[in-house]
């Protein structure tokens, strides 16, 4: 790498792309995807579903953004930036299928930049805070975690769309928390501070672990149907890999998740999501004929 600057070195290694990130390259989210409504499925619901996916996605894409920069490496800030990529990927496909499903036509960008905090489905986790970079690496172990053992059930789903990005989705999840459980275990078993920065992550994000696995009405109706996936299905393998993963970085599992709670999922949000879609949205809406 002598000589060469990273981002050009990561483009050739993605067959010369500069935009080879998983987020980028693509103007039709869609493009190649029997989008057919499965029989029987409301495309309400499924839209709605899509939106919950999709802004769980995005916000938290949003959220790893903030730490370009800022993160303790350069290496970290592009392993960062990637993720962020990957979950912005995933997000604009489902976002599409949710203007799709629902027969309103919004593409990506207007879900994205045209909807105030309470038309979000995301759940609280992906919009705490951004904390210090150990709560950064306990907020992605947790999420990655959790949209992992979804999204692999969900490659199965009915609904040609979700086992699409599912499919896809599932080799950058397991990356995500790769690098987490990575993180997790050098802070963990590191230096006494890091040490206690880490333990103080744990006891920060783990009472926002129970709203992951509470299932809302319409994903009690779409797993019931094939489509969706019910969280609370994944609740006992998350659990086992987290505690197995903090045990190991020599931190004090805390024991079970918190009951679940629908929150998010209901537009209901903290305050914490209103200055970050500011900032998310800022340039969109004072640019509003603007083509991107």
């Amino acid at each position: 790498m002598s000589g060469d600057h990273i981002y050009d070195v990561l483009a050739q290694e993605h067959g010369g792309d500069g935009r080879w990130a998983f987020g980028t390259g693509f103007t039709d989210a869609l493009a190649g995807v029997d989008t057919t409504l499965p029989e029987g499925v409301d495309g309400q619901d499924l839209a709605l579903y899509c939106q919950m996916l999709g802004d769980d996605a995005l916000v938290q894409a949003q959220r790893l953004i903030g730490w370009v920069t800022d993160a303790p490496e350069l290496e970290e800030e592009v392993a960062l930036a990637n993720i962020a990529l990957d979950l912005l990927g995933q997000a604009r496909s489902l976002l599409a299928r949710a203007g799709q499903a629902d027969g309103s036509g919004r593409d990506e960008d207007a879900f994205a930049y045209r909807r105030g905090p309470a038309e979000f489905r995301n759940v609280h986790l992906a919009e705490a805070p951004r904390g210090d970079f150990a709560r950064a690496v306990l907020t992605l172990l947790v999420l990655s975690s959790a949209r992992l053992a979804v999204f692999t059930r969900l490659a199965h789903s009915r609904d040609p769309v979700l086992s699409a990005v599912a499919a896809k989705a599932v080799n950058e999840l397991a990356y995500h928390r790769e690098y987490a459980v990575a993180w997790t275990l050098r802070l963990g078993d590191g230096t006494p501070y890091s040490h206690e920065r880490a333990a103080a992550a744990v006891a920060d994000v783990w009472p926002l672990t129970g709203e992951l696995f509470a299932a809302c009405p319409v994903e009690e109706r779409l797993a019931a149907q094939g489509v969706g996936v019910d969280p609370a299905a994944a609740r006992q393998e998350v659990h086992e890999v987290l505690t197995q993963v903090l045990t190991a970085a020599t931190l004090d599992a805390p024991g079970p998740f918190p009951d679940p709670v629908v929150a998010g999922r209901e537009g209901r949000h903290t305050a914490e999501l209103a200055p970050l879609l500011e900032e998310m949205q800022s340039v969109a809406r004072a640019h509003p004929e603007a083509t991107w």
